[in-house]
């Protein structure tokens, strides 16, 4: 799929309405990530790509009431969806944002964390993305990037092989977060699970 923004929100937009069923055993995968992303009460964390917002409930439990969950998505008919998310999600502040992550409404060193599941193989330009993205979060902040299933398994399900080219490979994907002011702290590809951890430089 091309990574052109317009091209990402129309290929989204017809599936929004089905997404959450076409996949529904992500939920504790979205929720182990969340937990390792080591949020603490009070935390203000951007969900990046949010979709559907299968990420905002856990990441709201994380914060609790005293903390903040912005989700942002370019695609209005997947926020349409994640408003569901957030009304059965935990009390607090949450936020959704009609918004591409390569340009945030928010102030610098605004969030403690990002989360994007899916995200980092969707941004036309990687470093840029991933640097707007260390612009909002404070030094020492965190990222995460996830994806419920690994990287061979992704790539079976579309008929593909993986190649050493693919951005979320540990090699490439290492020196594309030092760019943009991320050091990568833990990186796990296996069947079951894709998770990057990140920490903010600076």
């Amino acid at each position: 799929m091309s990574d052109d923004p317009t091209d990402v929100r129309a290929f989204f937009a017809i599936r929004a309405a089905d997404w959450d069923r076409r996949f529904p055993d992500d939920g504790p995968a979205y929720a182990a990530a969340v937990a390792d992303l080591g949020l603490r009460p009070g935390d203000a964390v951007l969900d990046a790509g949010c979709g559907t917002g299968r990420a905002l409930p856990p990441l709201r439990a994380a914060v609790g009431p005293s903390g903040t969950v912005l989700g942002a998505d370019l695609t209005p008919e997947m926020l349409a969806e994640a408003v569901r998310s957030v009304r059965r999600g935990p009390e607090g502040a949450s936020a959704l944002l009609l918004a591409d992550v390569g340009q945030l409404p928010l102030r610098d060193g605004a969030l403690d964390a990002v989360f994007g599941a899916g995200l980092v193989s969707h941004l036309a330009d990687p470093v840029a993305g991933l640097r707007e993205l260390a612009r909002v979060v404070r030094p020492g902040g965190r990222l995460a990037l996830f994806h419920p299933i690994g990287r061979a398994a992704l790539a079976a399900r579309h008929g593909r092989q993986i190649t050493p080219d693919d951005l979320r490979a540990e090699p490439r994907l290492r020196p594309v977060l030092a760019e943009a002011g991320w050091r990568l702290d833990s990186y796990v590809d296996e069947d079951a699970r894709y998770l990057a951890l990140a920490v903010r430089e600076g």
